[in-house]
């Protein structure tokens, strides 16, 4: 693991879908950078958010697991938001937040005839909505100087004839980017999104368990290789650092150039 030591003394932060996969990457290089809070949100799988939260502590920062389906809408980002609401309140006295990392996704392969209604609210409750009205909640809340990324994808500018709605949804979350940008500028706080291209992650196991589909996913990059889940947690964490304190409204690239 690379080193971030000391980039985030002191500060919290929420990283949602972070039990598993890029999101569970985020949360340690941030623990690892010196953060003295990360909420770990998760969907369903508590006992992976659990071991998220023992890694982060063994790196030495504070860390909790934060419940919500974000499937159901409001009425999950009303319980996720509340729950580090009474976590930070419980941890640190008050109720702040310097890093938000909008990361939690779904993307069912369905064929565009097949998709269903239920279906698409699903994905658009997860991928789009949920990052708006958490971003909403946290308005208040966020310190100078804050970071915000919205985790988006390749597939913005990748044709996916079998991730439409994923797609359509991710496509929606680099133009709120990129509206939001100027929305939070006045207290210093940048907007930006990181968009991966193929990721060895749950979310891409099917196709990367048969030689030729692993095949084919290598092929997607410049670098003839399935990109890992520290490859795009490292850019996250740049874009997290002071250092990326002149970068916002941004989509930026981590594909390993997908498709040149």
């Amino acid at each position: 693991m690379s080193t971030n030591k000391g980039k985030f003394n002191g500060k919290v932060a929420l990283v949602t879908g972070a039990s598993r996969g890029i999101g569970a990457e985020i949360a340690k290089k941030l623990a690892v950078g010196g953060a003295a809070f990360i909420g770990v949100h998760y969907a369903n799988n508590k006992d992976a958010a659990l071991k998220v939260v023992d890694d982060v502590k063994s790196l030495g920062s504070k860390a909790v697991a934060l419940q919500g389906d974000l499937t159901t809408g409001i009425s999950g980002i009303k319980k996720l938001w509340t729950a580090f609401e009474d976590a930070t309140r419980s941890e640190l006295g008050t109720v702040h937040l310097d890093i938000l990392i909008n990361n939690a996704g779904i993307s069912p392969a369905i064929p565009f005839e097949e998709t269903s209604i239920e279906t698409f609210e699903d994905v658009m409750n997860v991928n789009l909505k949920a990052p708006y009205f958490i971003t909403q909640a946290a308005s208040p809340f966020i310190r100078n100087g804050g970071r915000i990324i919205n985790i988006s994808s390749g597939f913005t500018r990748v044709a996916g004839p079998m991730h439409t709605i994923y797609s359509a949804s991710k496509g929606a979350i680099d133009t709120l980017t990129l509206a939001l940008a100027p929305h939070f500028a006045s207290k210093g706080i940048t907007v930006n999104a990181v968009a991966p291209g193929i990721t060895a992650t749950d979310m891409n196991e099917d196709m990367l368990s048969t030689p030729e589909g692993r095949a084919g996913a290598e092929a997607f990059s410049a670098f003839s290789r399935v990109g890992t889940t520290e490859d795009v947690a490292d850019i996250v964490a740049f874009v997290a650092s002071e250092e990326a304190r002149w970068i916002t409204g941004q989509v930026i690239d981590a594909s390993g150039g997908s498709r040149l």
